[in-house]
């Protein structure tokens, strides 16, 4: 089985998916205990990326089609 990213939370007594997804018996695992205060760090990178993001267009900016994106 290819490794998979699962989101999930403890309830107080048992690690619980938020959504479903089918374990073998005796599946290995990794588990990550990320810390609370994270979240509110996430938050904050997002402002500032989404706030940066909009000072690289002007008001004047054309709207661009996805065919006028090139790839190299």
């Amino acid at each position: 089985m290819p490794s998979v990213t699962l989101k999930a939370h403890f309830d107080g007594q048992s690690i619980v998916f938020d959504e479903p997804f089918e374990l073998s018996s005796n599946a290995r695992l990794l588990v990550t205990v990320v810390s609370p205060s994270m979240d509110g760090d996430r938050a904050q990178w997002s402002d500032l990326a989404g706030s940066s993001l909009a000072l690289a267009y002007g008001d004047d900016e054309p709207e661009y089609r996805l065919a006028d994106v090139r790839y190299p």
